[in-house]
């Protein structure tokens, strides 16, 4: 059977896709994955910052509806970039087993966070990650940053014009670990300083609900330890209601046994902050995400979003 796999055309989409082309060819023997590149309305406004976008899914919609018509049987995304809610007949299928969650500082001299110099610039285009450095650092100059990881990467080295000079920036470890960066890596940044966006390191495939062939063949891919952790940071997002602007950190591990679900609500100037966790079952994603969506607003989470959705 010939398997069409839609995904984005960047440099790091393509790796994605070659990744879970191959995971799909080793678990189903005789089947033969394709590879289709869809162009997203993300990629079509490369400059244009993400908080300005119009609407959500703007990395994936093109992908959906290419899948809703029936013109590819499965898509790969970065699980992150994948909206909490999704169109009708479709659903997240399956999540491979998880890349490193956190983010990194990618630096011109290879320093750490705290060794960067006073008003040091950096570059990053998410509302989550200016709040942390700025909650960490308020002395920093967060300035935006667009384009593809290699693009980013050459903005900081000089090695592509921009109107910004950049002392550092923040990205996914797992972009650079899938997209061969690692070597460019000065730290890897603590969940402590800088808690992670749902869903940040896995890979989503997403399919039809009604496609049983490709619902079952996802599945062989699916590492449950996973799937459960993305399901129950996605929930906290989706109870949380804030949108794509609102500073919002959800991640989730395995400990001893259990599911240990954390969360963050911030100030886009990071001056306020509101944190909760919760451990439990694997199996009660759900029940999780309402237990620490419940800490937050108590908290005050609530008028924190609403000023910043104001």
């Amino acid at each position: 059977m010939k398997v069409i796999l839609a995904t984005r055309g960047s440099a790091l989409a393509l790796e994605q896709a070659r990744l879970v082309a191959r995971l799909l060819e080793e678990a189903s023997p005789g089947d033969e994955v394709l590879i289709r590149v869809v162009k997203t309305g993300g990629d079509k406004l490369a400059d244009m910052p993400l908080s300005r976008m119009p609407g959500k899914g703007v990395f994936v919609k093109e992908i959906e509806d290419c899948l809703l018509r029936g013109e590819a049987h499965l898509a790969v995304h970065s699980a992150k970039d994948l909206p909490v809610d999704l169109p009708g007949g479709l659903c997240l299928a399956a999540t491979p087993k998880r890349e490193d969650p956190r983010d990194v500082l990618i630096s011109r001299d290879n320093k750490r966070l705290e060794e960067l110099p006073r008003s040091a610039v950096i570059g990053t285009g998410s509302p989550r990650r200016k709040a942390q450095l700025l909650a960490f650092r308020p002395d920093l100059r967060i300035e935006n940053i667009r384009g593809n990881l290699d693009t980013r990467i050459a903005k900081l080295r000089g090695k592509r014009a921009s109107p910004v000079r950049y002392d550092a920036i923040v990205v996914a470890a797992a972009g650079c670990v899938r997209a061969g960066f690692e070597k460019e890596i000065a730290e890897y940044l603590h969940p402590e300083v800088m808690l992670p966006a749902a869903g940040q390191g896995a890979l989503a495939i997403e399919c039809r609900e009604d496609d049983t062939e490709a619902v079952q063949m996802a599945g062989r891919i699916n590492d449950p330890q996973t799937f459960a952790a993305v399901l129950a940071e996605r929930a906290l997002v989706r109870n949380l209601g804030g949108g794509c602007n609102v500073p919002i950190a959800a991640y989730a591990d395995l400990e001893g046994g259990a599911l240990r679900l954390r969360g963050a609500v911030m100030s886009q100037d990071g001056t306020r902050v509101v944190q909760a966790e919760t451990r439990g079952l694997v199996s009660e994603a759900q029940l999780l995400a309402d237990e620490v969506a419940e800490k937050l607003f108590k908290l005050g989470a609530e008028s924190i979003i609403g000023q910043a959705t104001s």
